[in-house]
């Protein structure tokens, strides 16, 4: 009788629980505490990291900067602002941390003690200080600054800037390309790497000239360093007349306090994220090999300062060298990378050698290591976690989180995780996808299903927990969501990747559609009667195309997509992108550009389809969604346009997310039920 009697409690308990969780929404979404950046201190006892709340009724954000013993415990908050506190920098002594704040109205360097205080500000720069390194030694500061290349004075900056700022006139000429990027106008500026003192004062443009440095795209992490003495910087710069059109991120060095500048890298593709050892030796870099193609094997080369010697310790490996760090005796380097779904972690010896994979699952990210060299310390996320920060040893051995800020909200959840599948593509090729049950999933019933087309074209669907594309959200009314890492994907072999290359609607198309059939015919589950795709970018590419090719889907989601190749070429910025993926210009090139576009497949529209994009993005051009939106309704295909105009190619504001979110949601709703 005792026996039946905690059975029964149990029962009892176990129904409490399933009947309190609930779907997700889009109010725990936004209200997901979004981690970032760990980094430890230099005696090794305190991890320093950024949190960013976003609000809907601010349709803003705000960050500061947290700490949490590296053994575990209490997490503590170091800075209180409703600005954003962000990229904690610990200094040389280990008593206080550097950050960018944006407190007083521009992002400046500022300086907090740990054991208390006020906030002091160090910078004073009028055009703002962004991507904070600090030397090991003195603690200078190393930050990039967006200015005009022929003002060798900050008051020089400032008059133009305001001057700009208060014209009635809001024209503008340019006689160069790119004349944007992403969703801002260059407006003759460029980006320059300035050094300031430890003890703040007048900071110092290394980089003049007028190039940027960092370069405006194409770049790592971080693409410049300080040398450990703080003596030299290394920093990542294309000096091609037309960078529109060029891959050639090459490296520099010049002297921390100013002076000539030198180049050390000769490669004629993609050279960046440039990191010292810590014993001043080397210069880690990434590298790549073909020209003008944005997405090559990144390898790992090492640069010895005194002998002007370069080796590639990673051209055996077939994946993509992502983040790199040192270990402290600089002996060994890790690195990320995408793996088959996962962006893994990796370890190599500085000597060379096969890396050895750490851990290869989830999505880790923002690599540190410990002083002791014991440790590393990540951002680790899954379909089903926000990012935390973690530690592990550096044998990839004890893998446990040292936060758990959304625990509370995730409780109240109801999330399936992940399932990976795999089936034959075009060619026989085994292609890879993930699979996401809805809440309270009950395999006796048919559900609808929401097919997820990712971007790039080169890119994964990884074990992430995807703001813009959350396939929790995409799964919390009641479908499965299906997501597959098509030809062209990265982290399963270069080959791979390279196949989607001026092939935009063939091999990526056919493993998308026999991806389909795999997923009806294994999962009784599915009703292959409700079945919706929906992708942004390529994605949005690839729903255009669908949608002129198959009749297979109840409705269509298409955001920021190309639906004309031959415009998007005239209105993107990087030039590189459509000349490498349509093999040159469309003048030049006619057939594969004509070949590829949706726009040729128009008469064929019939699904209903929801066209999204943004007036902001300089990437796909919002005219692409305009003439798409004409086609269908000129068709009398059923359609909608969702339009924003103080959006890019990302939409951010939380306002405007929860709109999307309900109008996709919506409109895959009103034709799955």
């Amino acid at each position: 009788m005792k026996r039946l009697c905690l059975f029964l409690v149990a029962l009892i308990a176990v129904s409490v629980t399933a009947q309190t969780k609930r779907a997700m929404t889009f109010d725990d979404l936004i209200g997901m505490a979004r981690i970032a950046d760990p980094q430890v201190s230099p005696d090794g006892k305190t991890v320093a990291f950024a949190i960013t709340h976003y609000s809907l009724a601010t349709n803003g954000s705000s960050s500061n900067i947290w700490l949490v013993p590296l053994a575990g415990g209490e997490i503590r908050q170091l800075t209180f602002d409703q600005r954003h506190n962000s990229s904690p920098r610990w200094q040389p002594d280990g008593k206080g941390i550097a950050f960018i704040s944006s407190r007083d109205g521009e992002s400046q360097i500022w300086t907090i003690r740990i054991d208390g205080g006020e906030a002091q500000k160090l910078s004073h720069i009028s055009t703002g200080a962004s991507g904070l390194v600090v030397a090991r030694e003195g603690g200078s500061y190393v930050f990039s600054s967006e200015v005009y290349p022929d003002c060798l004075t900050d008051d020089c900056n400032k008059g133009r800037n305001e001057q700009a700022e208060n014209s009635k006139v809001k024209a503008k000429l340019f006689t160069t390309l790119p004349y944007r990027v992403w969703n801002y106008w260059k407006d003759g500026k460029r980006s320059h790497v300035f050094v300031l003192s430890a003890e703040g004062g007048e900071a110092r443009d290394v980089t003049p000239g007028d190039f940027d440095s960092p370069p405006i795209d194409l770049g790592g992490s971080q693409d410049y360093d300080i040398s450990p003495d703080g003596k030299e910087v290394v920093f990542t710069r294309n000096q091609d007349p037309l960078i529109a059109i060029s891959t050639n991120n090459d490296l520099f060095l010049t002297p921390a306090a100013g002076g000539s500048i030198k180049k050390i890298t000769e490669n004629p593709a993609n050279d960046n994220q440039p990191v010292y050892s810590p014993n001043g030796r080397f210069i880690a870099y990434r590298k790549m090999d073909r020209p003008g193609f944005e997405a090559d094997r990144q390898q790992l080369v090492l640069f010895e300062r005194a002998t002007g010697k370069h080796v590639n310790v990673t051209s055996g490996f077939d994946r993509s060298v992502g983040e790199v760090v040192w270990s402290p005796d600089s002996k060994a380097l890790y690195f990320t990378a995408d793996n088959e779904g996962a962006h893994a972690l990796y370890k190599i010896s500085a000597s060379g050698g096969t890396p050895e994979m750490l851990l290869g699952t989830g999505t880790n990210r923002n690599l540190t290591v410990s002083p002791d060299g014991k440790t590393l310390v990540f951002t680790r996320e899954t379909t089903t976690m926000p990012a935390e920060v973690f530690r592990m040893d550096v044998n990839g051995k004890n893998l446990r989180p040292l936060t758990t800020v959304n625990k509370e909200r995730l409780a109240g959840l109801e999330m399936n995780p992940v399932e990976a599948f795999h089936f034959e593509g075009a060619g026989g090729t085994r292609v890879h996808g993930w699979l996401v049950k809805p809440p309270f999933f009950d395999d006796s019933k048919k559900y609808p299903m929401i097919y997820l087309l990712h971007g790039g074209p080169q890119g994964q669907w990884a074990d992430q927990f995807h703001y813009r594309w959350n396939a929790q959200m995409f799964a919390s009314r009641g479908y499965v969501v299906a997501m597959v890492n098509r030809r062209g994907s990265t982290g399963f072999g270069q080959q791979f990747t390279d196949e989607v290359s001026m092939d935009w609607g063939g091999r990526a198309y056919e493993d998308l559609m026999k991806g389909l059939d795999y997923l009806v015919s294994t999962y009784s589950f599915i009703d292959a009667s409700k079945i919706s795709a929906a992708g942004a970018s390529y994605g949005g590419y690839m729903a255009n195309w669908i949608a002129g090719s198959t009749g297979r889907f109840r409705s269509i989601v298409s955001h920021d997509g190309v639906y004309n190749p031959a415009s998007m070429y005239g209105t993107t910025e990087e030039l590189w992108f459509p000349e490498w993926e349509f093999g040159g210009t469309p003048y030049a090139k006619s057939e594969l550009y004509d070949r590829w576009s949706p726009l040729k497949k128009a008469s064929n529209f019939k699904t209903p389809m929801l066209v999204i994009h943004g007036q902001l993005d300089y990437r796909v051009d919002v005219s692409e969604g305009f003439q798409l939106f004409t086609a269908l309704q000129r068709q009398g295909v059923e359609s909608k346009m969702l339009y924003f105009p103080d959006e890019g190619h990302f939409v951010v504001k939380p306002q405007n997310a929860e709109l999307w979110w309900r109008t996709v949601l919506d409109w895959i709703d009103q034709h799955s039920r």
